[in-house]
């Protein structure tokens, strides 16, 4: 027989998460898997909060991504959580590593214009969104420098262009879940959803 409300006590478990009580947490979503053993949420709930005990930065970081998920799509957020966790048990460098290549493969395939100078065009237009939908159509951006890719989606953010910001920070937090600036813009997407709802 079940003894808990599932709804009830995912909530107060995420809430404990969200407070920093990690250990609290992570024993509210243990109550889930012992009535619920099939809860995704709780499954990942509980891993998350382990890692947030260990002092892994990564599993705050992974928490708030994995909300904002679940906002959107719980079946999809329990599935690429639960991947980007089997994925963790390999290093972040080897994650990083694959990442550079993968920008370094793009920049030999693909004509774009950088970074640096697609800000000069907005710097000498004033116009963010008009240069950034004639480049858009035209031809890519390329970013290879982490503090311009933080820029960049500050920029997608303040000109209303929250579901691409939120698809780059998924495959950025995929590779550098810790990263303090990509949790920091995932947190700004999120506090913007719950005013937008």
């Amino acid at each position: 027989m079940k003894t808990i409300n599932m709804t009830k006590a995912l909530k107060q478990a995420n809430d404990l998460f969200l407070a920093g009580q990690y250990s609290e947490a992570l024993r509210d979503y243990s109550l889930v898997l012992k009535d619920y053993p099939d809860s995704k949420e709780a499954y990942n709930g509980a891993i998350l909060s382990d890692m947030a005990m260990s002092g892994e930065s990564a599993g705050e970081a992974l928490f708030d991504y994995y909300t904002i998920l679940r906002s959107e799509d719980t079946e999809t957020a329990d599935t690429v959580i639960s991947e980007i966790l089997q994925t963790m048990d390999g290093t972040l460098d080897q994650l990083a590593g694959l990442f550079q290549e993968t920008i370094k493969s793009r920049l030999d395939y693909e004509d774009g214009i950088m970074y640096t100078e697609f800000k000069e065009l907005v710097e000498n237009d004033s116009d963010f969104n008009r240069i950034f939908e004639n480049i858009m159509f035209s031809t890519r951006v390329i970013i290879t420098e982490k503090e311009d890719f933080v820029d960049f989606l500050d920029n997608l953010i303040d000109h209303g262009y929250q579901e691409m910001a939120l698809s780059y920070l998924e495959s950025a937090l995929g590779v550098y879940p810790n990263d303090r600036q990509l949790r920091n813009l995932l947190r700004r997407l999120a506090k913007g959803k719950n005013i937008e709802n």
